[in-house]
């Protein structure tokens, strides 16, 4: 089971090291974590991906409730928010495999941001899943160096009626 949590913390310094360490503490994963400024710049959001059972995802939203620095804790499913993730690929390619690889980019929606003489940097933001796809379609070619961001998770827009 995978939840999202969106953890509104106070901007201190080892306020992230508090964090990470209670979830180092009690075993928890963390599958993956990005932390931003809000538009406070006293407060910022840790979006912290973590999967478990029932009882750990439950464990992991009372322990992070429990810390002074934490202002505000929201969990919530991966199908009830919005998430996307930035990744950076630099790929090898050729004049065997160029039109391939920008076939692949124009189908992900990724574009190419940078180019060499055999070296190609391809961005793209979407969610956690397309971007590991990418990753599986560029397997083919050689990948020289990958970056990404930790997934960012906003709760759906729901209209009240």
């Amino acid at each position: 089971m995978k939840r999202i949590y969106s953890v509104l913390v106070e901007n201190r310094s080892g306020v992230l090291c508090k964090v990470a360490g209670l979830f180092s503490r009690r075993c928890f994963n963390i599958d993956s974590l990005a932390v931003g400024e809000t538009d406070d710049p006293a407060v910022s959001c840790m979006t912290i991906v973590s999967s478990g059972t029932q009882r750990t995802i439950e464990q992991i939203e009372k322990q992070l409730n429990k810390k002074l620095d934490v202002i505000k804790v929201k969990t919530f499913d991966e199908n009830a928010s919005i998430s996307r993730e930035l990744m950076l690929v630099k790929v090898k390619y050729n004049k065997g495999n160029r039109r391939e690889i920008m076939e692949i980019c124009d189908t992900m929606k990724a574009q190419i941001v940078d180019l060499s003489k055999n070296l190609m940097i391809i961005q793209i933001c979407d969610t956690p899943e397309r971007t590991r796809l990418l990753v599986s379609l560029l397997q083919s070619v050689s990948i020289v160096e990958l970056a990404r961001t930790g997934t960012l998770a906003l709760p759906k827009c729901i209209e009240s009626d």
